[in-house]
C-alpha cells in the first residue's frame, strides 16, 4: 500500500499537469487557426469562447495518452536517475509489482476513455463543429445528385438526378425492381417524388412491366410501387465514423451496407473506436520498460525511446488502418493488429527491463 500511495503521488500531478499544457496548446492552435475569421465576421467574444467550451473534452481526449506517456516516463526515470529504484529492487520488489499500479490505472483508464470519447468527446465536439460553421457561415448542404441506390439486398434500384432537402424531394426518379434472380421485373420512371406524411407521392409517373415473353407494358397505375427508403438515404450524407458515438457509426455502416456503397474504411473506422483507447495501456508498458536504458541523461533518454515508440504505434495503425480501407486485409485486423502487436513487443521490453 505504501508503494501504492508513493507512485501515485509522483504520478498524479505531472499527470494532471501535462493534460493541462497540451489542452491549453491543442486549444490555442484551434483558435489561432479561426482567429482571422472570428475578428472579419465580427464574433463576439463568448461565442468564440463557447466553441473552445466544446472543443475542450475533444482536447483531453488527444492529450490524455501523450501526459500518461510522459509522467510515466517522467517518474519512473526520475526514479532511476536518483538510486531509488535501485533500493526497493535490493528489497526484493520487482519492477513489474512497483509498478503494477500504473498498469492497472492505465487499464482501467483505457476502458474509461473509450466512454468518454463516446459519450461526452463526440457530442461536445459535434456541438463545437455545429456552432463554429453557423458563426462562420460554413454550413454544410445536404442536398445530393446523381444517386443511385440499392434496396432491399439489390432487389431495387433507385436513380435520381438530383435530391432537394430542404424540400424532401427526388428529380427525376427512376426505380428499378428485379426478381430474385436478378432478371428485370418492372421499371417506374417519375419527373419527381416528395416526401409527405411519411410515404413519397410520385409526380408523373409511367411504369414499365417486362413479361417473360419479351413484351412490354407501359401504364400510369403505381399501384404496389413505393419508396421503401427515409429521405435520409438520398441525403448528401457522408459521415466521418471518428466524429460520431459507435451507435450513430454502426448505423451508418448499415446504411452503406443497404445502399450498396464501399464500407470497408468505415468499418475499420468504427472498430478502431474500440481499439484506439488500449494506446494508454501501451505506452505505459512501454514507458516502464524502456525507462532506464542508460545511466547518463536517464529522463532524456526515457523520454525519447518512449516517444518514439508511441509514434511507431501510431504509424503501424495508420498502415494497416489504410490496409484495411482499400480491401488488403480484414477491417478488424486493421483495428486490432497495432493494439495486440504492441503489446507483446511490451512484454518482450519489460522482461528485459533493467531492475
Amino acid at each position: 500500500m505504501t508503494f501504492i500511495k508513493y507512485i501515485f503521488k509522483k504520478f498524479f500531478p505531472v499527470f494532471l499537469g501535462a493534460i493541462g499544457f497540451f489542452s491549453l496548446i491543442l486549444i490555442l492552435v484551434d483558435l489561432l487557426i479561426n482567429l482571422w475569421e472570428y475578428i472579419s465576421l465580427h464574433v463576439s467574444g463568448w461565442k468564440v469562447m463557447l466553441v473552445e467550451l466544446y472543443y475542450l473534452p475533444k482536447t483531453i481526449s488527444f492529450a490524455i495518452p501523450l501526459s500518461v506517456l510522459f509522467a510515466t516516463s517522467y517518474i519512473i526515470s526520475d526514479l532511476y536517475a536518483k538510486n531509488e529504484l535501485t533500493s526497493i529492487f535490493a528489497s526484493g520488489v520487482s519492477l513489474v509489482r512497483f509498478t503494477m499500479p500504473l498498469l492497472i490505472f492505465s487499464l482501467l483508464m483505457t476502458f474509461g476513455l473509450f466512454f468518454f470519447e463516446n459519450y461526452v468527446v463526440v457530442p461536445m465536439y459535434a456541438k463545437k463543429v455545429q456552432l463554429q460553421q453557423k458563426i462562420l457561415e460554413k454550413e454544410e448542404s445536404k442536398n445530393n445528385d446523381r444517386i443511385i441506390v440499392l434496396g432491399e439486398g439489390g432487389k431495387v434500384i433507385y436513380k435520381a438526378d438530383y435530391y432537394d432537402d430542404k424540400n424532401e424531394r427526388l428529380y427525376a426518379i427512376y426505380i428499378v425492381y428485379r426478381k430474385d434472380d436478378k432478371s428485370m421485373d418492372k421499371i417506374l420512371r417519375a419527373d419527381s417524388a416528395f416526401f409527405r406524411d411519411e410515404e413519397w407521392t410520385f409526380v408523373n409517373p409511367n411504369v414499365y412491366k417486362f413479361f417473360e415473353n419479351g413484351t412490354m407494358e407501359i401504364s400510369k397505375d403505381t399501384t404496389g410501387f413505393s419508396i421503401n427508403e427515409p429521405p435520409e438515404t438520398f441525403r448528401n450524407n457522408v459521415v466521418n465514423v471518428d466524429t460520431v458515438d459507435a451507435k450513430a457509426a454502426k448505423q451508418y455502416i448499415a446504411h452503406l451496407r443497404r445502399t450498396g456503397l464501399p464500407y470497408a474504411e468505415a468499418m475499420s473506422q468504427y472498430y478502431k473506436k474500440f481499439s484506439f483507447p488500449f494506446v494508454v495501456f501501451i505506452v505505459v508498458f512501454l514507458s516502464i520498460g524502456l525507462s532506464g536504458k542508460t545511466r547518463k541523461n536517464v529522463l532524456l533518454i526515457s523520454l525519447v525511446l518512449s516517444l518514439c515508440a508511441a509514434v511507431l504505434f501510431y504509424v503501424t495503425q495508420m498502415v494497416t488502418m489504410l490496409l484495411a480501407k482499400f480491401g488488403y486485409i480484414p477491417a478488424l485486423m486493421g483495428a486490432w493488429f497495432p493494439v495486440f502487436l504492441f503489446i507483446a513487443l511490451s512484454v518482450v521490453v519489460m522482461r528485459f527491463a533493467r531492475t
